[in-house]
């Protein structure tokens, strides 16, 4: 099988209230990422976009920016999840043999949305609809699910987010840079028990671009810095209905993980840095033990010995995860991108020092309903 690189990369600085039209922001990042390879998108053949109609609050919604994202007289298709699942796409339709270069696309304004109103409407519509069941509401279920199997509290979950927030503060693309300690997020408004403000990934605009290209074109159009590599992914999806899973179990996930990692030849351990979705404070130690890092229950304790920090011995989340910046739909896109930053060496005040393996991993769905893990590699 023909190995599939990153060649290039852009994005936005991710912010609330951006006054740029959808249509701005993709032909931005397009942009960015054409100049970062040091091509045109004339090189490019196939476009993937990352949209969806419920968050753009129109019908096609791949429609508006295809000329932006230069897809005229090219090959274009939409993916309406996680930016993830938009690069797994792409690579997809590389591996084909049908195309070469593919300019992967996300964009994302929070701002313009309703995201209690858009995320009820996953729910069942005869039942759980109308109980009022959103994205926080289910985080919060969930939240206390794993506190009730593992015995983690609250005031372990505010470590995430304290991590995090201050890893932002090294990181010019994220929203929310901050020095907080865990009384600060203990202290912050309650929004649905035990998840306070604090705990809660914020609304956000932004956008992000990659290109993907098969060896025998990456090694044509770039040069060796410039590659990363695409050495493993796996993906996996959950039941639909929350009552038919135990939200505390990671089974998809751990299916999603080991998948990436015997297609990349590696144990989790090998992994130098991960960018893991961390929506809620809860799930990033929920996910890292899902990924294999640490044993069911016992992701909370790996947190309070500073495994997990940026000098431990797996830095997670060094761009500061989706606590400081989450453009929902573009969120699993820039995981991926920082991973790029990282391996090449790129991401100054937040390197990694020696970074040769890194892991993203993104959800869709409702309490990480579906997974999906890369593991990149120069």
């Amino acid at each position: 099988m023909e190995r599939v690189a990153v060649i290039g990369v852009g994005q936005t600085k991710y912010e609330q209230g951006k006054r740029d039209t959808f249509h701005e922001l993709v032909f931005d990042v397009a942009g960015k990422a054409l100049a970062d390879a040091g091509m045109t998108i004339k090189d490019v053949d196939n476009i993937v976009s990352i949209s969806s109609d419920f968050w753009d609050g129109r019908t096609i919604s791949s429609m508006a920016i295809q000329d932006a994202a230069g897809a005229f007289g090219k090959d274009i298709t939409t993916v309406e999840g996680d930016g993830t699942f938009g690069v797994l796409y792409g690579m997809m339709r590389i591996l084909s043999g049908s195309f070469g270069v593919c300019l992967v696309v996300a964009h994302h304004k929070g701002t313009e949305s309703n995201m209690n109103g858009i995320t009820n409407t996953c729910f069942d519509p005869l039942l759980e609809r109308r109980l009022g069941l959103d994205a926080l509401s289910s985080a919060a279920l969930q939240a206390r699910r794993y506190m009730a199997v593992s015995g983690a509290m609250p005031r372990q979950f505010a470590l995430v987010s304290v991590k995090n927030h201050g890893n932002a503060k090294n990181n010019p693309f994220a929203m929310l840079p901050m020095d907080i300690t865990v009384e600060d997020v203990m202290n912050s408004p309650m929004l649905a028990d035990p998840l306070k403000k604090l705990d809660c990934s914020p609304v956000t605009d932004g956008a992000a671009a990659l290109i993907l290209a098969a060896e025998r074109e990456a090694k044509k159009l770039v040069t060796n810095k410039k590659r990363v590599w695409l050495l493993g992914v796996g993906h996996c999806t959950d039941a639909y209905r929350l009552g038919d899973r135990d939200l505390a179990d990671t089974r998809a996930l751990k299916k999603a993980a080991k998948k990436a990692y015997s297609m990349a030849g590696v144990d989790p351990w090998d992994i130098d840095m991960a960018e893991v979705y961390d929506a809620f404070s809860y799930m990033e130690p929920l996910w890292l033990e899902g990924l294999g890092f640490c044993d069911d229950g016992k992701g909370v304790e790996y947190l309070e010995r500073g495994t997990f920090d940026m000098d431990g011995k797996l830095p997670v989340n060094p761009s500061g995860g989706r606590l400081s910046a989450n453009p929902v739909q573009v969120a699993g896109l820039a995981e991926v991108i920082e991973c790029v930053l990282q391996l090449r060496g790129t991401a100054g005040k937040r390197q990694v020092k020696g970074a040769e393996k890194a892991l993203a991993q993104g959800i869709n769905g409702m309490c990480g309903q579906s997974h999906c893990v890369w593991v990149l590699g120069k």
